[in-house]
């Protein structure tokens, strides 16, 4: 019962997370304009990465030995302290290579700047501490409230183009707000430290072998905005960011389970209970896989009349990007089953690390030819061949580990759902005019096929539904 508390709590989250972007988002759109939404998302690229080369991998790290020592205080107390005083020292000295840059720097100096809050607010990120404890509860709590702090103070202080330095600066004060109330929470927990036992840099060689792979993962993340900012322009770089905003606040839901399961798995791992990590595997697999179908096929179905309806007709191009794009949610939600939820806490560190490289290398690679000939298309394209290749390699890793009949078993019911949900509302979509009523009633009929025919190929997952239902 505990990780359903936590999934309804964190999905709760995510899903109100979603609400949020899908009110700002058309504002913003329409106040920014390409060129300054554009702006906001090369920049925070760059600053992303002073952000992941300060943070060194402890956001997973932290997450999987808290819940390694969380029986024991006196450890948890060591480790919290050890973990961050090292991430702060590492906060510090990306911070200093910051300025460096901003020094070298000859554009967009006051962005950089005002972007620059969010490394700071890094070294005060401790919701990795109570994601190991599984208290999803106070991060979600915290977020919630800050959440909407910075939704009344976007529609207050971004009024024209001109307020694009206002609008950073809220989002990342915001950020930093936020993580500095967690703090109070901390004394339920830890004790005092005894400083002589405190062994800091211990924690730095496992950390970076997690950071590896988080260089990797944000590179095919966040490189895309920079390439196409550099080759192309800043417009292009936010037509992009538009539809990956889309494709992540969708993709929010699913992986809500990584960030549940990665905590549980690993403390039954260290109690070595290999067959319940199995069993948890072939489940979670499941549901995000009956999820995120849906999810892939029903958004790129209505992009053609929800893309000029919420970011306006400026935005016509981040059509064929969020229909392309949307591939990636059924392969990521996957990959956070596998990688997140069964390698990473089972410390099969290496063969996670080597699926986010290998997706990284061919991220950059196909970026190069593909930016050239198709500009923002190409680079989604990429995208989708990159989460395609960090996938594959991770199910074929596990392969002597796991029974694919057992885990991919009800997965063609899905896809064949989701195929002919999105082929109905296409159909509809040559009868129905360009309104929020149409997609509404698109929306409907999408999700009533889907439902009907998970009915129809008697899939295992409705049967399960039935039985929470009737308790």
């Amino acid at each position: 019962m505990r990780v359903v508390k936590n999934y309804l709590y964190n999905a709760s989250y995510q899903v109100f997370i979603l609400i949020i972007p899908l009110i700002t988002t058309p504002y913003l759109s329409r106040i920014l304009g390409p060129t300054g939404v554009g702006i906001n998302s090369y920049t925070n690229s760059i600053i992303q990465y002073f952000i992941l080369f300060g943070s060194i991998g402890v956001s997973l790290y932290g997450n999987r030995q808290v819940a390694f020592v969380r029986n024991d205080r006196q450890k948890l107390t060591n480790t919290f302290y050890e973990i961050f005083l090292m991430r702060s020292v590492t906060i510090v000295i990306s911070y200093v290579f910051f300025i460096i840059f901003l020094i070298i720097a000859k554009q967009y100096r006051i962005y950089y700047l005002a972007q620059s809050i969010s490394i700071i607010a890094a070294a005060f990120d401790i919701s990795w501490f109570f994601m190991g404890l599984e208290n999803f509860s106070v991060t979600v709590l915290r977020n919630f409230i800050v959440k909407v702090i910075t939704l009344i103070c976007i529609f207050t202080f971004v009024k024209s183009e001109g307020d694009l330095t206002n609008y950073i600066l809220i989002l990342s004060l915001s950020l930093l707000i936020g993580n500095v109330t967690l703090f109070p929470n901390l004394q339920r927990y830890i004790s005092r430290p005894i400083i002589k036992e405190l062994r800091v840099w211990q924690h730095f060689r496992p950390a970076l072998l997690l950071f590896i792979p988080q260089v990797a993962t944000q590179i095919y993340l966040v490189v895309n905005k920079t390439m196409l900012g550099s080759m192309t322009s800043v417009q292009s770089a936010g037509y992009f960011d538009q539809s990956d905003k889309m494709i992540k606040m969708v993709l929010a839901i699913v992986t809500a389970t990584g960030t549940v399961m990665l905590p549980h798995v690993a403390s039954a791992f260290a109690n070595k209970e290999y067959r319940k990590i199995l069993r948890y595997l072939y489940k979670s697999f499941d549901f995000v896989t009956v999820v995120s179908v849906p999810m892939a096929f029903g958004l790129a179905a209505i992009s053609p009349k929800f893309v000029p309806l919420f970011f306006s007709s400026k935005f016509i191009e981040v059509i064929p990007l969020m229909m392309i794009e949307s591939i990636v949610i059924l392969l990521i939600a996957w990959s956070n089953v596998i990688g997140t939820q069964y390698l990473l806490p089972t410390k099969q560190v290496r063969l996670y690390t080597n699926s986010v490289v290998w997706g990284a290398v061919v991220n950059i690679i196909a970026n190069i030819p593909l930016i050239i000939w198709w500009g923002a298309m190409g680079t989604a394209f990429a995208t989708v061949l990159s989460e395609l290749i960090v996938t594959g390699y991770q199910v074929l890793a596990i392969r002597e580990q796991v029974n694919y009949k057992q885990l991919f078993l009800e997965t063609p019911k899905y896809l064949a759902g989701g195929l002919l949900m999105f082929i109905s509302i296409l159909g509809l979509n040559k009868f129905l005019s360009v309104s929020w009523f149409s997609i509404s009633i698109e929306v409907f009929v999408g999700i009533l096929v889907y439902c009907v025919l998970l009915i129809v190929f008697r899939a295992k997952i409705v049967n399960a539904a039935r039985g929470l239902i009737s308790k």
